[in-house]
């Protein structure tokens, strides 16, 4: 985790913490994140504490940070730098404006929230919540 929580750059993973689980989003800029979540939109982002474990159908949103995090603390979390070399942030920012309000398969333990911001940053979905 870093310590620039207040400064995020686009490309950069953000990690929510939901209590028992981690929401991850991809930040675009503006104040803005790119995440999966419910079909509505109105509920809770999707995540291991809260569907079935069965695959579902989610929904690909832009939204304000501040909304998708609620009163929940939250982080740049680019763990896996050291491990993947992630795409230039113009690219990033590219491959995640292109998912906006498609729908996406959605199975907690490979098509998680955050195996879909990885696969963003570094053409791969890493997870390692499950």
């Amino acid at each position: 985790m870093t310590d620039d929580e207040d400064c995020p750059k686009p490309g950069d993973l953000i990690e929510i913490n939901r209590g028992p689980y981690e929401h991850w989003a991809l930040y675009v800029g503006d104040g803005c994140v790119i995440h999966v979540t419910t079909m509505d939109g109105n509920s809770p982002p999707l995540s291991a504490g809260s569907v079935t474990l069965l695959t579902s159908t989610a929904m690909v949103k832009k939204q304000l940070l501040t909304e998708v995090a609620g009163n929940h603390p939250w982080c740049v979390n680019n763990k896996y730098d050291c491990l993947r070399i992630p795409f230039p942030m113009e690219e990033i920012v590219r491959r995640a404006e292109r998912w906006i309000d498609k729908k996406v398969l959605y199975g907690v333990f490979l098509k998680n929230c955050e195996h879909f911001v990885t696969m963003l940053r570094y053409g791969e979905g890493v997870s390692e919540q499950v």
